[in-house]
């Protein structure tokens, strides 16, 4: 979504025990799923553990599934994801994406806008679970800082990047919340299919 920055610091956010249980995982869980390799080629250096997604096939009628990685990591952090919406979103919405995604050491997601019509009318939101000091997120050619602990909403219509230089993954906790309204207008249509 076009949010006319951008990137909006939501404030400070409790990560621990999902940082803990995200570090707990295996090798294996973390390459369970490819669902984001496979769908964008932006992100094939990256792995998911996907809680919930839409490939967005049909907008805006549009099919949300519970991931292999709900049984993992929903229960530390879809009240995570609640809590952000509560105190920065209206109610009523739908998550249609939620994951831990990594970028390992030495790897790049390169410049590219999110171009499905889900990214335009849906509010993407980062949380880091893990970082260093040589990764660099840029929007629009500007370099950016998410800290660990904070979540931040990222303007997904503009041209971004990830590199890591560093010699530790960096792990982001991602959702797609779809407002109220636009839900409101899914529902309508569905009505008049």
């Amino acid at each position: 979504m076009d949010i006319d920055v951008p990137l909006r610091d939501l404030g400070p956010v409790a990560v621990e025990p999902l940082i803990e249980a995200v570090l707990s995982l295996t090798e294996d869980d973390w390459h369970t799923q490819s669902i984001r390799q496979n769908e964008y080629e932006v992100h094939r250096q990256t792995q998911s553990i996907v809680l919930v997604f839409t490939d967005g096939q049909g907008w805006p009628n549009i099919e949300v599934k519970k991931e292999a990685g709900w049984g993992l990591l929903a229960e530390l952090a879809m009240p995570l994801i609640h809590n952000v919406l509560g105190e920065h979103y209206e109610p009523g919405g739908s998550i249609i994406r939620a994951m831990a995604a990594r970028l390992p050491a030495n790897n790049i997601i390169k410049p590219h806008v999110d171009r499905h019509p889900s990214f335009h009318a849906g509010h993407r939101v980062h949380v880091p679970l893990t970082t260093n000091s040589r990764v660099r997120f840029m929007i629009d050619g500007r370099p950016y800082r998410l800290m660990v602990g904070r979540a931040y909403e990222l303007n997904n219509q503009k041209n971004h990047s990830v590199m890591n230089k560093g010699s530790q993954d960096r792990i982001t906790l991602i959702f797609d919340y779809l407002p109220a309204q636009v839900v409101a207008n899914m529902d309508r249509s569905h009505a008049d299919a």
